[in-house]
């Protein structure tokens, strides 16, 4: 079996970054679809879990989060009737905490909407930081026991609610347009925040960042995962490129260099190369392995 090279895996790595799908990638590198699809598989649990360990004791003054929709293998109302259904097909939302400083994406979930969800979330966010921070939250309830409940009220927290409908009282739903926004609601919840720093702009241009270069996220378009773990490859594979590799155009610098996680600036050969370097390591006995497969 034929092994990429770096340069191979940075190229079709950046393409998957870049938005482009892994159909089009097979037909610009030659790779076969398998060998994109692994990739991406070895590419996200590499940078999952360089996330997990290296974007720690973080300093944030003010944090914004937000939730994002996608779907695996068939949206919510055609699972029931959808043959073969695996675990995890339908909805599917990722969380995102942004620091409104430094543009990092310090935290990060793919899974449901509902509070299990928000408190393993907000549970993460909160070890990540190691400071006091502003907590900018939107008008979903599940986070104000979750958010208590992690930070111990040792934050500014508050809730800024969108007020959604036409001025003028006319209906203004319309195909594949969200309803016109007219109006903000922010509600204290705990300690004294600044009110002129309680906004949602920047997680949501990040939502927009990620519909624009993941096609799992794009819509009306057959490219979403079939299955959610990689969906969720594809999400940490962004984080990652995004956080280190990207340059910020404001800062211009990468968010992992302006919230003093990175000391230099990432190429994708670097994310290519934590593969190599995983690849290479010994792999240690797993002794519950052959047992789980017998059960």
């Amino acid at each position: 079996m034929n092994k990429l090279t770096i340069k191979e895996r940075s190229r079709i790595l950046h393409l998957l970054c870049e938005g482009i799908s892994i159909r089009a990638i097979t037909q610009l590198t030659g790779a076969s679809k398998n060998t994109v699809a692994k990739l991406l598989i070895d590419a996200g649990r590499i940078c999952a879990a360089y996330h997990d360990t290296s974007v720690r004791n973080v300093k944030a003054a003010c944090v914004q989060v937000d939730e994002i929709w996608s779907f695996t293998y068939a949206k919510q109302k055609n699972v029931a009737v959808a043959k073969g259904t695996p675990e995890g097909a339908g909805d599917t939302w990722t969380w995102i905490a942004i620091d409104a400083d430094s543009k990092m994406i310090l935290s990060y979930l793919v899974g449901g909407r509902d509070a299990e969800y928000a408190m393993w979330f907000m549970d993460d966010l909160a070890a990540r930081v190691s400071n006091s921070i502003q907590l900018t939250i939107n008008g979903q309830s599940a986070y104000l026991e979750a958010a208590e409940d992690a930070f111990c009220a040792d934050m500014d927290y508050v809730q800024l609610m969108k007020l959604y409908g036409s001025v003028d009282g006319n209906s203004t739903d319309k195909c594949y347009s969200p309803p016109e926004c007219n109006g903000i609601r922010k509600r204290a919840i705990a300690g004294k925040s600044d009110a002129a720093y309680v906004s949602a702009s920047y997680v949501e241009r990040q939502n927009l960042a990620m519909r624009m270069h993941m096609h799992q996220f794009t819509r009306l378009t057959n490219t979403f995962s079939k299955r959610v773990e990689n969906h969720a490859h594809a999400v940490a594979l962004h984080m990652m490129y995004y956080n280190f590799v990207r340059i910020h155009k404001v800062s211009s610098i990468t968010p992992a260099m302006a919230a003093g996680v990175a000391d230099r600036l990432w190429e994708i050969e670097d994310i290519a190369m934590l593969i190599e370097q995983a690849e290479a390591a010994p792999r240690k006995h797993d002794p519950y392995k052959k047992r789980e497969i017998l059960n």
